[in-house]
């Protein structure tokens, strides 16, 4: 199989690409949890470190959507809006512009590739559901 192949079926398999150019919706089971429980969780566990939320697949959804950061006047995921929601902020670096502070997440580790942070973005811009 060609490089090019192989990639189309990769983003196809994965749902970054469908029939007619349009996108199935992002899954938080499927795709976010356990982008989250890899990239996050290792550090946000119980929910008492710091930013005081656990990223663990069971209580992510809860400790994220809707809920006010302890570090900016910004909820962590504002439903349909990715760029009022801190975690878009903390993920591209941009957090201290939105009036947050610390560092960039994922602490002490490479960002996170921007095919996930768009992928990330796009789950809360189409409602942040939890299924």
């Amino acid at each position: 199989m060609k490089p090019i192949a192989i990639l189309a079926a990769t983003l196809l398999a994965s749902g970054a690409l469908a029939a007619g150019g349009d996108t199935e919706p992002v899954s938080f089971a499927r795709d976010i949890a356990p982008l989250l429980k890899q990239r996050c969780a290792v550090c946000h566990v119980t929910g008492q470190e710091p930013g005081l939320m656990s990223l663990i697949p069971a209580r992510a959804h809860a400790a994220l959507v809707g809920q006010p950061s302890v570090q900016s006047d910004l909820k962590r995921v504002e439903p349909g809006k990715p760029e009022a929601s801190y975690l878009i902020h903390k993920l591209a670096g941009t957090h201290l512009e939105a009036g947050g502070e610390g560092m960039q997440m994922p602490f002490a580790a490479p960002p996170l590739p921007e095919a996930q942070q768009e992928l990330i973005r796009r789950w809360i811009g189409e409602g942040a559901f939890e299924d």
